[in-house]
Parts: structure tokens; sequence; C-alpha cells
């Protein structure tokens, strides 16, 4: 029986084992896990944290039972130590300590990403956390409950950042954040968001921008974090959110290529420079259909396609994976921001002569009870019109990730701005106008093109 073996359990590992088994039901499939947590949804912590999840076992797709039901083995707290390419086995070590030499016929990494430790004194003081994994999650809810601190700071303004002072404002923790850059949300720009920014400080959230923090000191049973140019503040706890970096040193020992961000360099196919090794999702490169290029875009969305095309793959198929936009929303309070493709910036970075309009609409007839307003910057190529990109805030709800989807979908089949006036659009008075938002904002950037 041939052995298909896959190194992580979640989104990427897990869909690689299901679409395997699906195909090949003759195959052995395993799959290793450094912690108990297989198929958990990482993206639903800060929901559990919050109190929104009442039971951290509701982030779970599938229980353990459910997987081992369908013929996958699970090694639940094992590590892998090392690759040999050359005799197609890893090294493993389970709770005992004892190394095991595990054989394979087919090999996908999926070891996802590791939290970024910035260069800042006093990481591992007790009070600081970073928030990645299950476990992670389980250390901060017990100082939670047991600590009982009344105010947080959250180093890192980005989408964790951002649901992390919901999710500690929805427990009632004063909240602190402290930004490097200029201002939160970097992945929106700065017009949209200061919007952001709004609402956090609506929210009671205290928002410091453009500080580099050096140091965080335990004093008076408080944590004191500092910064440059003189910058102070304390709180009762400390979550470190600056993103995350893919984790690679297993390839890297095994002498697998290593590609952007040092991030697992892959083909279309998820197939690695070493014959019979795959890799997927947060660990890997992915490939951005609109630039035709591998850059590093860490998503869960993107790590379930990933993992199904190198499971595909690992068991004789010959599929290739389609691409990514980076598409992405978030809730923040009472907001909706999200987008797809390349801001303006990024554009003219790429080579494309962009103009990008900034719109404003309502996200259903006015005259319909709770129409709110919805902020639309949209981008697109001034030579070809082709769009490339939009982003998106408005209030929460279905509208910002319908519309963000629709544009998402379009920059997908290369159409152009205007194309998107064609579309046929669902339309009634409690969910739209007769011209979708972003049809209304598609004609403003054609106007703007003609100026």
């Amino acid at each position: 029986m041939k052995k298909f073996l896959i190194i992580g359990g979640s989104d990427a590992g897990i869909s690689a084992a299901l679409r395997a088994r699906e195909l090949a039901p003759n195959w052995e499939v395993t799959m290793v896990l450094a912690d108990r947590y297989p198929n958990f949804s990482i993206c639903g912590l800060p929901f559990y944290l919050s109190g929104e999840v009442t039971d951290w076992r509701n982030l779970a797709h599938r229980t353990l039972a459910e997987i081992e039901h369908q013929e996958i083995c699970v090694l639940a707290e094992h590590m892998a130590e090392k690759i040999d390419p050359a005799a197609k086995t890893i090294l493993v070590k389970g709770p005992t300590g004892h190394p095991t030499a595990l054989q394979y016929d087919k090999l996908m990494m999926g070891t996802g990403a590791i939290s970024l430790r910035p260069p800042i004194r006093g990481l591992d003081l007790p009070g600081v956390f970073f928030l990645r994994w299950m476990n992670d999650s389980f250390l901060f809810k017990k100082y939670l409950d047991t600590q009982k601190p009344k105010s947080i700071t959250i180093i890192g303004a980005g989408y964790i950042g951002m649901e992390m002072a919901d999710a500690m404002r929805l427990l009632g923790l004063m909240v602190n954040v402290v930004e490097y850059f200029p201002e939160v949300l970097m992945t929106l720009d700065p017009p949209l968001g200061n919007l952001v920014r709004s609402e956090l400080e609506r929210q009671g959230v205290n928002v410091f921008t453009g500080i580099a923090v050096t140091e965080i000191e335990s004093k008076h049973q408080t944590l004191l974090i500092k910064g440059r140019n003189g910058f102070e503040i304390s709180s009762d706890m400390v979550l470190v959110a600056t993103g995350c970096r893919p984790q690679t040193t297993l390839a890297q020992a095994a002498g697998i290529t290593l590609g952007v961000k040092d991030a697992i360099h892959v083909n279309r196919k998820m197939e690695t420079g070493h014959p019979d090794i795959y890799a997927a999702g947060d660990c890997a490169e992915t490939y951005h259909c609109l630039l035709d290029k591998n850059m590093y875009l860490p998503l869960g969305t993107t790590a379930h396609k990933q993992g199904r095309i190198a499971g595909e793959n690992a068991i004789g198929g010959n599929c290739e994976y389609a691409g990514s936009l980076g598409t992405q929303s978030v809730k923040i309070f009472e907001l909706v921001a999200a987008r797809t493709g390349l801001k303006d910036d990024e554009a003219r970075k790429e080579g494309f002569e962009p103009i990008t309009v900034d719109f404003e609409s309502w996200d259903h007839k006015v005259y319909y009870p709770g129409a709110k307003k919805m902020h639309i910057r949209m981008t697109g190529d001034r030579k070809s019109h082709r769009l490339l990109g939009a982003q998106i805030v408005g209030a929460y709800g279905k509208e910002v990730s319908k519309r963000i989807d629709i544009i998402a979908t379009a920059i997908y089949n290369k159409l152009t701005v205007n194309d998107l006036n064609h579309l046929d659009l669902s339309y009634t008075p409690p969910l739209s106008s007769p011209w979708d938002p972003v049809q209304t904002a598609a004609q403003e950037w054609l106007r703007l093109l003609k100026n």
C-alpha cells in the first residue's frame, strides 16, 4: 500500500488528506501533528477569547474521531524533526520522546507559519502573549480567567490586532493599540484605514500610530510598554500581533528550495524542487493570478485550496492552483473592511498605470430603513482599463463581503472596469440598488478616466 504522509493538520494538511482519501481509498494517509488539534479554525481564536464562541471545541471543523473514521491516521503530539528525501523518510518524536522513522511515497509539508517576534526586549515576560495556535489561546484564556486583567495593550494593528481589540472591549477591558506604521490596518490605503481608526476610537480603544515599541518592562505588577521618542503606556497584559513568517526550518534543513520571504518555493501543482515532496498553506508561496508570479499570502482560504491541489496531485492527479488575489475581510466592531487585488501603490510598483477612485454609496436603497454608507476605493489600469483591485469599508453585515467578492470574481476573469456595468447583479430595495455600488463606483472610475 502506498503511503501519503502530511506534516501538519491545519487547513492545508486536512484538505490534502481528505482529497487524497476521496480519490485514492487504497492509499495510506497519515497526518503528523505537533499539537493535539487537527482541523481547528485558527481564524476563530479571537471569537473564542471574546466569549462569542463559548466552547473552544466548536472551533473544530471535524472531531478527531470523524477524521479517523475517514481512515486518516492522525499522529498527534508528534514533532517532525528531520526529512530524508533520498530515503523517503521523516524522523518524528512523539510524547515519549522516542524517535521513529516514517516511510513515505509522497510527502506534503503543511507546517504553517509562526508569529513574528519583533526586536522588543521583554517578550518573554509573564502577561505577554502571541496568538497563533490553539495552545496560545489556552494560555491567553487562562490569564484572563485567573489574573482578571483590566487592560491590555495590543502591539500591531493588522487583522488579528483589530479582531482582538474588538474581542477585548467586548470583555470590558481597556484596550490600547500601538502600531509602527502611520495608520491602522495598513492592508488598506490610509483614507480607509482612518475610517477604521475612527471606529476603534468610537468604541473606546486608545490608538497610537507611528510608534516603534522597543521594550516591555514589568513594573509594580503591571507591564510598561516603552517606545521611541519617550512613548510609555502601561497595561495588565500585552498581545504581540505583528504578523507571521513561514515555518520552513524543517524544509530548509532538508535542502528544499525556499523562495519569496523564505516560504517554500512551489509551482502551481504545489510541487517543491524535490521529487514526491509537496508544500501548501502558510509555509509555501502563493501564485498570484493577476501578477502571474509567486508571492507570500498566508490566508486560510488559500491554504485550503492549495492543500486540496497537493492532495490530489500526490496520489497521481495533474491539477494546478488557479491562484490568489489576496482577498480578505475583517469585522471591527460595527464595521467590515475588505480588499482584493492591488492597491494603487502596489499596481504602480508592478508596472501598471493605475487610476484609483474614491466613491461613497448607500449599501441599499436609502428609502428602505437601515441604509448605511459604503466607502469604495477602486483601482484600474489606465491603458487596458483592466480592473486591478478594490478596498471597501462599510457597516457590519454581508454587504461589504458580497461586493468585494464580486470584484474578486471580476479580476479573476480579467474583466475591465466597464465590464462591471454589464454584470447582471441582484436587486431588491432592502439589499441593493438597480445599479449596485460596485457598478456606480465603476462609473465614477470611467468619469475620472476621461478627465
